[in-house]
C-alpha cells in the first residue's frame, strides 16, 4: 500500500463514535487499535490518569537515537478520543493516523535523536490526559526538544472566503483553507520556519503563526494538546487544519472520512516526516 492508502485504512479502524463515557465500546476499540499498531515497531507503555472514578491512558511509544546520544526528545502526540455520538474523523483520527504513519516510517529509517509518541486521551474533556503527561515531565524535571500536537489534519477546502481566522488575523492570511496551519509559542519561531519550508518542498501549502504569552491572547490558539506543554514552559507547536475556521463537519455526526482530502492528508505526512528529521 502506499502511504494514502495505509492512512485510509488507519482512518477507516478509527473513525467511529468512541466518546470515553458514553461510546465505551468504540472507545476501547480505538485505544487497543491504537496499542496493537505501535506495537508493531517497540514496546508500548501507559501513562495512567484518573477521571470520574475511571483509569484513563496515554500510550507512548519511544524511539531511542541512532547512536544513544543523550539528547532532549521531541515529542508527536494526538488525541484519540472524540466527542459523543459523533465518528470523529478529522478530530481527530486525521492526527492519530498520521501518529500511527509516523511510527512505521521513524521504526525504517530511526533519526539521531530520540522520538517520543504519544496517543493522548480525554483531549475533548479540557486537553486533561495532555495536562496530566506534562505536569508529570515537568515535575520529574524531564525536558523536550519540541512537542508537536497533530490535531486535526485532513479538510482542505480551496474556495474562496472558505477560511476564517480569529479577530485580525484575516488581513495577514490566506482566505482559502487549503494549507496546513503551525500555532507555536514565541521560542519555537526558528522550528515554524523549517517546518513551514519542508510542507512546500513536498508540495503542500502551509502558513505558521508564533503566539506569545502561551497563546493567551488567541484563545482558539489553546484548544488542543499543545496548551498544557506552553503552560509548563515546554516548546509547542500545534500542526492543524484549523478546525472549526474551516471544517463545516466539526463536533458534528457528519465529522466522515467521506468529508477529508485523503491526497491533502498524505501531504502532511509526508512533510511533517521531512521537518522532523532535521529539527
Amino acid at each position: 500500500m502506499d502511504l494514502k492508502e495505509r492512512l485510509h485504512a488507519h482512518l477507516r479502524q478509527i473513525v467511529r463514535n468512541r466518546d470515553p463515557y458514553l461510546n465505551t465500546q468504540g472507545h476501547f476499540y480505538v485505544q487497543q487499535y491504537i496499542c496493537q499498531e505501535l506495537q508493531r515497531w517497540g514496546t508500548v507503555k501507559t501513562h495512567q490518569f484518573q477521571m470520574r472514578g475511571k483509569t484513563h491512558q496515554n500510550l507512548i511509544l519511544n524511539f531511542p537515537a541512532l547512536d544513544d546520544k543523550k539528547t532532549s526528545p521531541i515529542l508527536i502526540g494526538a488525541h484519540y478520543d472524540a466527542i459523543p455520538e459523533t465518528p470523529g474523523a478529522d478530530d481527530n483520527a486525521t492526527g492519530v493516523a498520521v501518529l500511527l504513519e509516523l511510527a512505521r516510517l521513524l521504526a525504517a529509517e530511526p533519526l539521531e535523536f530520540p522520538v517520543r509518541l504519544v496517543a493522548f486521551d480525554l483531549e475533548e474533556y479540557g486537553m486533561v490526559g495532555s495536562s496530566h503527561y506534562a505536569a508529570e515531565l515537568k515535575q520529574n524535571q524531564q525536558p523536550l526538544r519540541l512537542m508537536l500536537s497533530l490535531e486535526m489534519l485532513g479538510y482542505c477546502n480551496p474556495s474562496p472566503g472558505s477560511q476564517r481566522y480569529p479577530a485580525g488575523l484575516q488581513f495577514f492570511y490566506p482566505n482559502r483553507g487549503d494549507f496546513i496551519a503551525l500555532v507555536g509559542n514565541l521560542p519555537t519561531l526558528a522550528d515554524l520556519k523549517h517546518l513551514s519550508r519542508s510542507f512546500h518542498q513536498v508540495g503542500t501549502s502551509c502558513e505558521w503563526l508564533p503566539v506569545p504569552n502561551k497563546g493567551l491572547p488567541i484563545p482558539q490558539t489553546r484548544l488542543s494538546d499543545h496548551s498544557p506543554f506552553w503552560d509548563k514552559g515546554y516548546q509547542a507547536i500545534m500542526v492543524t487544519d484549523t478546525s472549526f475556521m474551516r471544517n463545516p463537519y466539526y463536533h458534528k455526526s457528519s465529522d466522515t472520512i467521506e468529508t477529508l482530502d485523503l491526497d491533502f492528508l498524505a501531504g502532511i505526512c509526508r512533510g511533517l516526516l521531512a521537518g522532523i528529521r532535521h529539527l
